[in-house]
């Protein structure tokens, strides 16, 4: 899915992804590190670090979505698998601190047919 389907208006929108996710903007706001009023105060929303975490969040998602075919199952991917040399952490924790880009890279690894 293009990533342009979770935005509104040039920002991420967690209403938009909690809809294509069929989940709730609040569930979207803990499984991108973030409080609950980061996605429900229109300037909270608009913050720097609010919108940072909610496209580290799509950029992981969107990344594995073609292999395993929906936005949800990869979304489900994100939340509970542990990932191999990470001490046992799933996508999401390593992005709720602060570690997207070791996923991404994780990810591009895997891609190239190297097993971390």
């Amino acid at each position: 899915m293009s990533i342009a389907q979770y935005a509104d208006g040039g920002l991420f929108a967690p209403s938009k992804i909690a809809h294509i996710l069929r989940t709730t903007s609040e569930e979207v706001a803990r499984s991108a590190g973030l409080g609950k009023d980061a996605v429900q105060r229109k300037d909270r929303v608009k913050s720097d670090k609010t919108q940072r975490r909610l496209r580290e969040m799509i950029e992981v998602v969107n990344k594995v979505e073609p292999r395993f075919g929906s936005a949800l199952m990869a979304y489900a991917w994100y939340r509970s698998e542990p990932l191999p040399g990470f001490s046992g952490q799933t996508a999401m924790q390593l992005v709720r601190t602060g570690r997207a880009s070791d996923v991404l890279d994780y990810i591009d690894a895997v891609d190239a047919g190297i097993h971390a």
